[in-house]
């Protein structure tokens, strides 16, 4: 019977989720964002809904990219977050954010805050950049 606690208990830790996975509104609540653990153990997320994911009938693309070979891309299932390392409890950096709007993209760091997360991105340094924060949307 111990055994079998152990063993259940065992489990669940190893099903556990990190506090950042899941479904996260942007600042502006017009997309949602699944952040997930890959295999490699970094953090990526991508856009799994929009709330106007059409343009004169046809899928939102990335339009606004600085490579003009991706401006055909759907925007839908764009990965915009990249490479975050967990560094603490409630902390993960050395990532990368893309931003659609303006087809840049940004070293970036998150920290989580309950149901919130702060996402900064910059250039360089840390110290110079801009901060928003996403909501949870499960």
């Amino acid at each position: 019977m111990l055994l079998l606690v152990a063993g259940l208990g065992m489990q669940a830790m190893a099903q556990a989720k990190d506090p950042i996975e899941g479904l996260w509104y942007n600042a502006e609540k017009t997309a949602k964002i699944n952040i997930f653990k890959a295999t490699d153990g970094k953090f990526w997320g991508e856009i799994v809904w929009l709330k106007e994911p059409n343009v004169n009938g046809k899928p939102r693309t990335d339009v606004n990219n600085t490579t003009a070979a991706k401006r055909t891309r759907p925007i839908m299932k764009l990965q915009i977050l990249r490479h975050f390392e967990k560094d603490g409890a409630k902390t993960y950096d050395n990532g990368e954010i893309y931003d659609p709007k303006n087809g840049k993209t940004y070293d970036c760091k998150i920290t989580h805050k309950g149901t919130s997360l702060s996402v900064r991105g910059y250039v360089g340094i840390s110290m110079i950049g801009r901060t928003t924060t996403w909501q949870r949307a499960e």
